[in-house]
């Protein structure tokens, strides 16, 4: 499947595409973006994968979600299961979200050593079959990375993915680029500027172009549902943000994803 854009994280299988789905993968094809539709546990997961199944211009990404599902089991031979199929192509989104953290201290703690034993069991998933990781990360950058160290220094180029939504600063981001993972941006980047810094530092070949739908919309779609068609808007500010030919940005996007994913885009 040859594609213009590669949006790598969105969430189609989710509920608020049911009424019209169909018509968001026609203004998808119109655009000639291709999507990673990504699970945050396993029904979700097997969703994702049934959907990519049915259409050439979708993958598929399984893993349970550091936060939303924390109380799921990850079944590590159901999560192995479903990589045996060729349109899955990472693991996640996982990592540590540390986000608003109610409660006491002790069950502070008790949940945060519960995220990172989820984390550990898809890191090791990962590695094992040979794919790569979705992140996801929120208030917990150091964290990951205190984990992730340790199994980069054992498995060397069998580790490696994205960091989905990424919001930190320039040493951090370049500290994942080191372990081998790029970076990806949403449409947050088109209507906030913190972002500027870090997009101009790092390498163009460490940065990956995502939507997160069905939320954060960029403009001119801000407020709204957002979709995988409107990951142009994303790389368009990428490379207006860089000062670079915005047909020069596209072009490496699509050779990035296709290097990180293992998929034959152009």
């Amino acid at each position: 499947m040859s594609f213009k854009y590669l949006d790598i994280h969105s969430h189609l299988q989710m509920s608020e595409y049911d009424a019209d789905r169909e018509a968001v993968l026609a203004r998808m094809k119109e655009a000639g973006v291709g999507t990673i539709v990504v699970g945050v546990d396993y029904e979700s997961s097997k969703r994702a994968v049934e959907l990519a199944e049915k259409h050439a211009e979708i993958y598929s990404c399984i893993g349970l979600h550091p936060k939303d599902n924390l109380a799921e089991v990850f079944d590590v031979e159901a999560y192995r299961k479903l990589t045996q199929n060729p349109k899955v192509v990472a693991i996640g989104e996982c990592g540590l979200d540390f986000f608003r953290m109610e409660g006491d201290s002790g069950k502070v703690e008790e949940t945060k050593s519960r995220q990172k034993q989820l984390f550990i069991q898809q890191i090791e998933l990962a590695i094992a079959v040979g794919i790569p990781l979705m992140l996801h990360c929120r208030d917990a950058y150091r964290e990951v990375l205190d984990i992730l160290i340790p199994y980069k220094k054992e498995a060397g180029e069998r580790l490696y993915g994205d960091v989905h939504f990424f919001a930190g600063d320039t040493e951090t981001a370049r500290e994942f680029i080191e372990l081998g993972f790029s970076l990806s941006f949403t449409g947050v980047i088109t209507f906030a500027r913190n972002y500027d810094e870090v997009i101009r530092s790092i390498p163009l070949e460490s940065i990956l172009s995502e939507t997160d739908a069905p939320f954060v919309a960029p403009i001119p779609y801000r407020g709204k549902r957002n979709e995988p068609a409107y990951v142009v808007e994303v790389v368009r500010k990428l490379a207006e943000i860089r000062g670079e030919d915005f047909e020069k940005v596209r072009t490496q996007l699509l050779e990035n994803t296709r290097r990180v994913f293992g998929l034959s885009l152009l």
